[in-house]
């Protein structure tokens, strides 16, 4: 039987741009937005605003908004575990935040020691946003309507 795992998504963006992130290590694990494991305890919104400053470092964000939830199976990734997803959108408010930087999380719950870089950069939602691997991108098109 599957291991069941509650997980949280983060689409951050700021005015037309979403931010996301590779593996410089990993480039075969795609693009990316910050996400991660719901710790004993912990609400999704709690672990999502976690996830968020801990992934990206960044302070300034607001108007954190719940999505939707929505279960993946991750056979394609070789493991036996389906992830109940809980999808938030939040904005960065931060004029002066760097349109590139690289960061390392120092405490991954994928079992690291080493930690895990992450490089962070800003794309364009439109036309069209990118392609986020495994599912990421399923509730992507019900964050906010763009504020220009």
């Amino acid at each position: 039987m599957a291991r069941r795992v509650d997980k949280v998504v983060v689409y951050i963006t700021r005015g037309d741009w979403l931010l996301v992130f590779t593996h410089p290590r990993f480039p075969e694990a795609g693009i990316q937005v910050p996400a991660g494991t719901i710790e004993p305890g912990e609400t999704p919104a709690e672990a999502t605003q976690r996830e968020a400053f801990e992934e990206t470092g960044l302070e300034r964000l607001s108007e954190w908004t719940f999505l939707g939830e929505r279960e993946r199976a991750m056979s394609d990734f070789g493991r036996d575990e389906i992830q109940r997803r809980f999808f938030f959108h939040a904005r960065c408010d931060d004029p002066d935040a760097p349109e590139r930087w690289l960061r390392v999380e120092l405490f991954p719950s994928e079992g690291s020691t080493s930690g895990i870089a992450f490089d962070f950069f800003w794309t364009p939602l439109q036309p069209a946003p990118p392609d986020l691997i495994a599912g990421q991108g399923a509730l992507l098109a019900k964050a906010p309507p763009i504020r220009r």
